[in-house]
């Protein structure tokens, strides 16, 4: 059996990404995505030995996407080949950030995903487990297999992910509820997600609520400002943000974020040091156009944090 650094859990997505607001004959280009991707190749390019555990379609549309995940140096041994519908979404994004997402991924294979997926060996030898609160919005069943994962590994890495359009505010909070105790990192972001989910825009009390829910520690990323780190009972300190190079388009920087640090945790980095790192591969991956349009290697990702 592969010794994996890092296994994240999720839904590989087909992206059809577009410079202009949809409309009938707007030319767009076809890539794979989805939040499972995007992490998962920021960690493989961190230097980790990388799975997903997913269900794909078969067909022209699955093999695509698996042929994206394997060129992004991420194993594919742990993925399910169904028949049935491959998830799409359809992304409109401009440098100043605005997005508009329009997704078809109701009963597709990907949110089908259940613990019976689950390699528990597999997950009981990686060095983390990454998902999101994406997966844990596509169908119950999705939901008890990121919560049966968090169980299996020594090191659970969640991002809430709260999206809007998959469930509610409330339904998110509870989630984080149940898998705060589990985490050994949380990854939120500040205002609008802990706002939606907590209550308070403000990093520093979301870190002492997430803190009071059992979370080993919090990263709570705030945008161009910078990262909220808390950890054990030393003082929290604030990662200042690296700033990017080049804005071409804001999607899966968060993943890159999350995939990166949960690397880098697992080959035995400190939090700081894996923050800083994931603070840089994000900032860098604003970049390219798509969820995994420019993801940088180790070697550039260090020294732009070091730049910075």
């Amino acid at each position: 059996m592969t010794a994996y650094d890092v296994i994240a859990l999720g839904e590989p997505l087909i992206e059809v990404a577009t410079g202009e607001p949809f409309a009938h004959g707007v030319p767009a280009t076809l890539g794979v995505s989805g939040d499972v991707v995007n992490a998962a190749a920021a960690a493989a390019a961190a230097g980790a030995r990388v799975a997903i555990i997913a269900r794909v379609a078969t067909g022209e549309l699955g093999d695509a996407v698996v042929a994206r995940i394997r060129e992004l140096g991420i194993d594919d041994a742990l993925v399910q080949r169904v028949r049935g519908q491959q998830g799409v979404y359809l992304l409109h994004s401009d440098p100043s950030g605005q997005r508009q997402f329009s997704y078809a991924r109701a009963g597709s294979v990907g949110s089908t995903l259940s613990p019976a997926d689950l390699d528990a060996d597999a997950l009981a030898a990686a060095g983390a487990v990454l998902a999101s609160g994406i997966t844990t919005a596509l169908s119950p069943s999705a939901h008890d297999a990121v919560l049966a994962a968090a169980r299996l590994t020594s090191r659970f890495v969640y991002d809430p992910n709260f999206r809007p359009r998959l469930t509610t505010s409330a339904a998110a909070a509870a989630v984080l509820t149940e898998v705060a105790p589990l985490a050994a990192l949380l990854t939120p972001s500040a205002p609008a997600e802990t706002g939606a989910l907590l209550g308070t825009g403000d990093p520093a009390a979301a870190v002492v609520r997430l803190r009071e829910l059992g979370a080993g520690a919090v990263a709570v990323t705030c945008g161009d400002r910078g990262v909220h780190v808390s950890c054990g009972t030393r003082q929290d300190r604030f990662q200042p943000a690296v700033p990017a190079p080049a804005v071409i388009d804001q999607t899966g920087a968060g993943d890159v974020f999350a995939g990166t640090v949960t690397a880098r945790l697992a080959l035995g980095d400190s939090l700081d040091d894996a923050v800083r790192l994931g603070a840089a591969a994000a900032s860098l991956a604003v970049g390219g156009q798509g969820g995994t349009g420019f993801i940088a290697d180790l070697q550039e990702v260090r020294t732009h944090a070091g730049a910075a």
